[in-house]
């Protein structure tokens, strides 16, 4: 599932800005990079199953093991975890709409803390 109403892709951040901001919401990078790409994911383990919210991103200067880098962000996806295949985020998934709605409320307040910090 896509979340592409929130506003938050192309946003451009800081990496170190994002590395302290994301946390907060429970969305760790931990090892999910490489030099040019981030990933924050936040687990959502309920009786539907488990889900995560992810926020992907691409740094447009800089270098992510070097820890200086500027990233832009992009869709935030929602996707339902399926033993031992993966990640699934098609539309064809169904989302328990309290998950949903929590994913939104973050997605919500991250934008508006990105927002004031950038200045925008």
């Amino acid at each position: 599932m896509k979340f592409e109403s929130f506003g938050i892709e192309n946003i451009t951040a800081d990496l170190n800005r994002l590395d302290d901001l994301m946390p907060q919401y429970g969305l760790i990078r931990a090892e999910q990079w490489d030099y040019e790409r981030v990933s924050y994911d936040r687990k959502f383990e309920i009786k539907e199953g488990t889900f995560y919210l992810r926020i992907l991103g691409f740094a447009t200067e800089g270098d992510v093991g070097a820890h200086r880098a500027v990233i832009k962000l992009m869709v935030p996806l929602l996707g339902k975890h399926y033993y031992p295949h993966g990640v699934e985020y098609g539309e064809g998934e169904d989302f328990p709409a309290s998950l949903v709605k929590q994913s939104e409320k973050i997605l919500a307040q991250i934008k508006e803390e990105l927002t004031q910090f950038n200045g925008l």
